[in-house]
Protein backbone atom coordinates (compact mmCIF):
# COMPACT_ATOMS: atom_id res chain seq x y z
CA UNK A 1 0.00 0.00 0.00
CA UNK A 2 1.06 3.32 -0.77
CA UNK A 3 2.36 5.60 2.10
CA UNK A 4 0.35 8.44 3.21
CA UNK A 5 -1.57 8.34 0.23
CA UNK A 6 1.01 8.39 -2.29
CA UNK A 7 0.08 9.39 -5.15
CA UNK A 8 0.54 7.54 -8.95
CA UNK A 9 2.44 8.30 -11.52
CA UNK A 10 -0.30 10.16 -13.70
CA UNK A 11 -0.71 12.09 -16.92
CA UNK A 12 -0.64 16.25 -17.54
CA UNK A 13 -1.42 17.95 -14.12
CA UNK A 14 -4.05 20.52 -14.09
CA UNK A 15 -2.16 24.06 -13.23
CA UNK A 16 -1.96 25.25 -9.53
CA UNK A 17 -2.87 28.17 -7.68
CA UNK A 18 0.05 30.50 -9.64
CA UNK A 19 -0.65 28.70 -12.69
CA UNK A 20 2.18 26.45 -13.29
CA UNK A 21 1.55 22.63 -13.53
CA UNK A 22 2.10 20.02 -11.32
CA UNK A 23 4.69 17.89 -11.34
CA UNK A 24 3.72 13.72 -11.51
CA UNK A 25 4.37 12.37 -8.07
CA UNK A 26 7.67 10.52 -7.52
CA UNK A 27 7.29 8.16 -4.68
CA UNK A 28 10.01 8.47 -1.83
CA UNK A 29 10.09 6.11 1.26
CA UNK A 30 9.50 7.96 4.80
CA UNK A 31 12.82 9.23 6.04
CA UNK A 32 14.56 6.78 8.03
CA UNK A 33 13.70 6.67 12.50
CA UNK A 34 16.63 8.00 13.46
CA UNK A 35 16.20 11.31 11.66
CA UNK A 36 13.50 12.41 14.46
CA UNK A 37 14.87 13.57 17.64
CA UNK A 38 12.85 11.34 19.18
CA UNK A 39 13.34 7.84 17.46
CA UNK A 40 10.19 8.63 15.19
CA UNK A 41 7.67 6.25 16.82
CA UNK A 42 5.48 8.89 17.60
CA UNK A 43 5.42 10.51 14.63
CA UNK A 44 4.97 7.14 12.62
CA UNK A 45 2.18 6.17 14.35
CA UNK A 46 0.22 9.32 13.40
CA UNK A 47 1.44 8.99 10.21
CA UNK A 48 0.29 5.64 9.60
CA UNK A 49 -3.11 6.45 11.04
CA UNK A 50 -3.40 9.25 8.71
CA UNK A 51 -2.38 7.12 5.98
CA UNK A 52 -4.94 4.76 6.54
CA UNK A 53 -7.64 7.56 7.11
CA UNK A 54 -6.40 9.23 3.74
CA UNK A 55 -6.88 6.23 1.81
CA UNK A 56 -10.63 5.48 3.08
CA UNK A 57 -11.52 9.05 2.53
CA UNK A 58 -9.87 10.08 -1.01
CA UNK A 59 -9.38 8.21 -4.51
CA UNK A 60 -6.07 6.71 -5.16
CA UNK A 61 -3.79 8.99 -6.97
CA UNK A 62 -5.91 12.61 -5.91
CA UNK A 63 -2.98 14.92 -5.15
CA UNK A 64 -4.06 16.71 -1.74
CA UNK A 65 -3.86 20.23 -0.68
CA UNK A 66 -2.82 19.48 2.73
CA UNK A 67 -1.90 22.42 6.06
CA UNK A 68 -0.10 21.36 8.76
CA UNK A 69 -0.69 23.74 11.41
CA UNK A 70 1.76 23.98 13.71
CA UNK A 71 4.05 21.83 11.91
CA UNK A 72 6.84 21.66 14.42
CA UNK A 73 10.23 20.47 12.44
CA UNK A 74 8.12 19.49 9.47
CA UNK A 75 8.76 15.75 9.53
CA UNK A 76 4.86 14.85 8.80
CA UNK A 77 4.20 17.36 6.25
CA UNK A 78 7.72 16.66 4.34
CA UNK A 79 6.39 12.93 4.49
CA UNK A 80 3.07 13.86 3.22
CA UNK A 81 5.27 15.86 0.02
CA UNK A 82 6.67 12.64 -0.34
CA UNK A 83 3.67 10.75 -1.04
CA UNK A 84 2.84 13.76 -4.18
CA UNK A 85 0.63 16.10 -1.74
CA UNK A 86 0.99 19.86 -1.93
CA UNK A 87 1.57 20.70 1.52
CA UNK A 88 1.72 24.38 3.49
CA UNK A 89 3.18 24.23 7.18
CA UNK A 90 2.88 26.53 9.50
CA UNK A 91 4.29 27.10 12.76
CA UNK A 92 5.13 30.02 15.30
CA UNK A 93 8.13 28.82 17.28
CA UNK A 94 11.23 30.47 15.31
CA UNK A 95 13.60 27.28 16.12
CA UNK A 96 11.30 24.27 15.05
CA UNK A 97 10.21 26.60 11.88
CA UNK A 98 14.11 27.10 11.12
CA UNK A 99 14.61 23.63 11.52
CA UNK A 100 11.56 22.62 9.07
CA UNK A 101 13.17 25.17 6.43
CA UNK A 102 16.52 23.21 6.84
CA UNK A 103 15.20 20.03 6.44
CA UNK A 104 13.10 21.65 3.22
CA UNK A 105 16.71 22.56 1.82
CA UNK A 106 17.66 18.82 1.58
CA UNK A 107 15.27 17.53 -0.19
CA UNK A 108 14.94 17.20 -3.67
CA UNK A 109 13.30 19.42 -6.02
CA UNK A 110 10.37 18.33 -6.37
CA UNK A 111 9.41 17.96 -3.07
CA UNK A 112 10.41 21.45 -2.66
CA UNK A 113 8.34 22.25 -4.57
CA UNK A 114 5.04 21.27 -3.59
CA UNK A 115 5.68 22.66 0.42
CA UNK A 116 5.66 25.81 1.60
CA UNK A 117 6.45 26.83 5.51
CA UNK A 118 4.94 30.00 7.14
CA UNK A 119 5.63 32.02 10.53
CA UNK A 120 2.19 31.79 12.06
CA UNK A 121 0.13 30.04 14.72
CA UNK A 122 -2.32 27.08 13.90
CA UNK A 123 -5.24 29.56 14.76
CA UNK A 124 -4.44 32.17 12.33
CA UNK A 125 -5.30 29.50 9.85
CA UNK A 126 -9.00 30.94 9.39
CA UNK A 127 -7.33 34.32 8.35
CA UNK A 128 -4.32 33.52 6.65
CA UNK A 129 -6.10 31.03 4.09
CA UNK A 130 -9.12 30.73 1.91
CA UNK A 131 -12.71 29.16 2.98
CA UNK A 132 -12.45 25.26 1.82
CA UNK A 133 -8.52 25.28 0.79
CA UNK A 134 -7.54 22.43 2.05
CA UNK A 135 -8.94 18.55 1.54
CA UNK A 136 -6.82 17.80 4.78
CA UNK A 137 -5.90 19.77 8.07
CA UNK A 138 -3.16 18.71 10.64
CA UNK A 139 -3.44 20.33 14.03
CA UNK A 140 -0.99 17.75 15.91
CA UNK A 141 0.69 20.12 18.26
CA UNK A 142 -1.71 23.44 19.17
CA UNK A 143 -3.79 21.63 21.98
CA UNK A 144 -1.47 20.90 24.65
CA UNK A 145 -0.84 24.52 25.80
CA UNK A 146 -2.92 27.67 26.61
CA UNK A 147 -5.57 26.54 23.79
CA UNK A 148 -6.31 23.75 25.85
CA UNK A 149 -8.13 26.28 27.34
CA UNK A 150 -12.30 25.60 26.63
CA UNK A 151 -12.61 28.80 24.52
CA UNK A 152 -9.34 28.63 23.19
CA UNK A 153 -10.10 24.88 21.85
CA UNK A 154 -13.20 26.24 20.16
CA UNK A 155 -11.55 29.08 18.02
CA UNK A 156 -8.57 27.57 17.49
CA UNK A 157 -10.93 24.40 16.17
CA UNK A 158 -13.25 27.01 14.46
CA UNK A 159 -9.99 28.51 12.41
CA UNK A 160 -9.45 25.16 11.29
CA UNK A 161 -12.86 24.17 10.47
CA UNK A 162 -12.94 27.27 8.08
CA UNK A 163 -10.31 26.20 5.51
CA UNK A 164 -10.80 22.65 5.07
CA UNK A 165 -13.12 21.69 2.10
CA UNK A 166 -16.24 19.70 2.44
CA UNK A 167 -15.65 16.17 2.68
CA UNK A 168 -12.37 17.56 3.89
CA UNK A 169 -10.27 15.11 7.05
CA UNK A 170 -9.01 17.16 10.45
CA UNK A 171 -6.16 15.38 12.02
CA UNK A 172 -6.06 16.52 15.71
CA UNK A 173 -3.59 15.36 18.54
CA UNK A 174 -4.98 15.92 21.76
CA UNK A 175 -3.79 14.69 25.44
CA UNK A 176 -5.85 12.57 27.00
CA UNK A 177 -7.77 13.64 30.02
CA UNK A 178 -8.06 9.97 31.49
CA UNK A 179 -4.14 9.29 31.07
CA UNK A 180 -2.18 11.15 33.83
CA UNK A 181 -3.64 9.17 36.76
CA UNK A 182 -2.31 6.03 35.21
CA UNK A 183 1.01 7.36 34.49
CA UNK A 184 1.58 8.63 38.06
CA UNK A 185 0.20 5.54 39.34
CA UNK A 186 2.43 3.45 37.46
CA UNK A 187 5.68 5.34 38.61
CA UNK A 188 4.57 4.95 42.03
CA UNK A 189 3.60 8.96 42.42
CA UNK A 190 0.57 8.49 44.25
CA UNK A 191 -0.34 12.09 45.24
CA UNK A 192 0.16 13.17 41.13
CA UNK A 193 -2.30 9.96 41.00
CA UNK A 194 -4.00 10.98 43.45
CA UNK A 195 -4.26 14.83 42.36
CA UNK A 196 -5.30 13.64 38.51
CA UNK A 197 -8.37 11.68 39.79
CA UNK A 198 -10.05 14.25 41.89
CA UNK A 199 -7.72 17.63 41.84
CA UNK A 200 -10.51 19.41 43.66
CA UNK A 201 -10.16 17.40 46.43
CA UNK A 202 -6.31 16.99 46.11
CA UNK A 203 -5.01 19.66 44.05
CA UNK A 204 -3.60 19.89 40.50
CA UNK A 205 -1.55 17.85 39.41
CA UNK A 206 2.26 19.29 39.80
CA UNK A 207 3.84 20.75 36.76
CA UNK A 208 0.13 20.83 35.10
CA UNK A 209 -0.87 24.37 33.50
CA UNK A 210 -3.59 23.59 31.79
CA UNK A 211 -5.40 20.56 31.91
CA UNK A 212 -6.83 18.71 28.82
CA UNK A 213 -9.89 18.90 27.00
CA UNK A 214 -11.83 15.80 27.26
CA UNK A 215 -12.65 13.74 23.83
CA UNK A 216 -16.57 13.70 24.73
CA UNK A 217 -16.06 17.95 25.08
CA UNK A 218 -13.99 17.90 21.93
CA UNK A 219 -16.35 15.76 20.33
CA UNK A 220 -19.32 18.40 20.79
CA UNK A 221 -17.36 21.30 19.93
CA UNK A 222 -16.42 19.16 16.53
CA UNK A 223 -20.19 18.93 15.90
CA UNK A 224 -21.19 22.01 16.84
CA UNK A 225 -18.70 23.90 14.00
CA UNK A 226 -19.48 21.17 11.20
CA UNK A 227 -16.40 18.32 11.62
CA UNK A 228 -17.70 15.44 13.28
CA UNK A 229 -15.82 13.07 15.08
CA UNK A 230 -15.22 10.34 12.72
CA UNK A 231 -12.88 8.37 14.22
CA UNK A 232 -10.29 8.12 16.96
CA UNK A 233 -7.39 6.21 18.35
CA UNK A 234 -5.08 5.95 21.20
CA UNK A 235 -1.20 6.69 20.58
CA UNK A 236 1.78 5.31 22.87
CA UNK A 237 -0.60 3.10 25.13
CA UNK A 238 2.52 1.45 25.93
CA UNK A 239 5.31 3.39 25.14
CA UNK A 240 4.23 6.87 26.77
CA UNK A 241 5.08 5.31 30.23
CA UNK A 242 8.52 3.81 29.36
CA UNK A 243 11.09 5.76 30.40
CA UNK A 244 13.42 7.24 27.91
CA UNK A 245 11.75 4.92 24.97
CA UNK A 246 12.12 7.54 22.62
CA UNK A 247 15.62 8.84 23.41
CA UNK A 248 16.39 7.34 20.03
CA UNK A 249 15.99 4.89 17.46
CA UNK A 250 15.27 1.05 18.17
CA UNK A 251 16.79 -2.06 16.23
CA UNK A 252 14.62 -1.90 13.50
CA UNK A 253 12.62 -5.40 14.24
CA UNK A 254 11.96 -4.25 18.06
CA UNK A 255 10.86 -0.97 16.84
CA UNK A 256 8.64 -2.66 14.02
CA UNK A 257 7.09 -4.97 16.94
CA UNK A 258 6.43 -2.27 19.32
CA UNK A 259 4.66 -0.11 16.41
CA UNK A 260 2.78 -3.10 15.48
CA UNK A 261 1.43 -3.45 19.32
CA UNK A 262 1.19 0.63 19.90
CA UNK A 263 -1.06 0.22 16.86
CA UNK A 264 -3.18 -2.36 17.79
CA UNK A 265 -3.83 -1.20 21.34
CA UNK A 266 -4.09 2.20 19.67
CA UNK A 267 -7.73 0.74 18.29
CA UNK A 268 -8.94 -0.56 21.22
CA UNK A 269 -10.96 -0.70 24.38
CA UNK A 270 -9.80 -0.46 27.00
CA UNK A 271 -6.36 0.20 26.19
CA UNK A 272 -6.89 3.41 23.64
CA UNK A 273 -8.92 5.01 26.46
CA UNK A 274 -5.24 5.06 28.76
CA UNK A 275 -3.16 5.80 26.32
CA UNK A 276 -0.65 9.08 26.64
CA UNK A 277 -2.09 11.00 23.49
CA UNK A 278 -5.10 10.69 21.23
CA UNK A 279 -5.80 10.77 17.37
CA UNK A 280 -8.83 12.15 16.54
CA UNK A 281 -10.17 12.47 13.22
CA UNK A 282 -13.09 14.82 11.87
CA UNK A 283 -14.82 14.95 8.51
CA UNK A 284 -15.97 18.12 7.47
CA UNK A 285 -20.02 18.48 6.53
Amino acid sequence: MAALGEVAAEGPQEPDADGGTAAPAAPVPPAPAGEAPNGGVREELLARRLDEQIHARFPVGRRLKVLDAGCGRGGLALRLARAGHEVTGTESRGDALEAACAALSAEPEGIRERVRFLDAAPGEAGRRFGAGSFDVVLCHGALTGPEAEPTGTEALLASLARVLAPGGLLSLLVPNADAPAMRAGLCGDWDGALAALDPERYGPPGGTEHAAPRREALAGTLRGIGVPLHEWYGVQVFTDRLPDCDAGPAPEAVRERMLTAEEEAGRRDPYRQVAGLLHLFGVRD
